[in-house]
């Protein structure tokens, strides 16, 4: 059970935060119980809302920004996120069984996607202090700087996820997956 209230529906979460879970309700066809915790807070639901949106419209395909999230989630122990993006994965990315297994170990089994995965999982890894030759893999595979920099953010948006959901406990909406260790 949740350690935070998750308003049960929209209309029982703050009058400020409705609107933001309409439009979650219209783009998902639900409102995952992550997005319902969060609306306690309307500012912190508005600002989580609009990175990922902000970050939807960068250079990261869909299937490398699911990867990185079942790395990070992996790696900070979030069995909800472990088991959203999994569900997420497999339905919108198209990831296979075996692409999500590589993603949670930090790797893919697709060349580019792999150093982009590689390198997201260091940032979370290392908190950020990653060496020079760390950045040189990524931007060698192909990553040009306004991607190594939307991989950090995305370490840090799922990063948010992966610790709210562990300080709340949120009930998990999903098939549950679990981690198999935390980092």
């Amino acid at each position: 059970m949740s350690r935070l209230p998750t308003p049960a529906t929209i209309d029982a979460a703050p009058a400020a935060s409705r609107p933001f879970l309409e439009a979650v309700k219209k783009q998902f066809g639900v409102v995952p119980n992550l997005f319902r915790l969060v609306s306690n807070s309307p500012a912190a639901l508005e600002g989580y809302l609009g990175l990922s949106s902000a970050l939807d419209k960068g250079a990261l395909p869909a299937p490398t920004r699911e990867r990185i999230a079942l790395a990070v989630a992996e790696i900070n122990g979030c069995d909800y996120c472990l088991s959203a993006h999994t569900f997420l994965g497999k339905r919108l990315a198209k990831l296979d069984d075996a692409e999500i297994a590589a993603n949670r170990s930090g790797a893919s089994n697709d060349p580019k996607a792999d150093a982009a995965v590689r390198f997201a999982a260091k940032v979370a890894r290392e908190r950020g202090h990653v060496s020079e030759d760390d950045v040189r893999a990524v931007k060698l595979a192909g990553y040009d700087d306004a991607e190594v920099i939307e991989i950090v953010q995305h370490v840090a948006l799922n990063t948010w996820t992966n610790y709210i959901n562990e300080v709340a406990k949120t009930d998990i909406d999903f098939p549950v997956v679990s981690v198999r260790s935390a980092a």
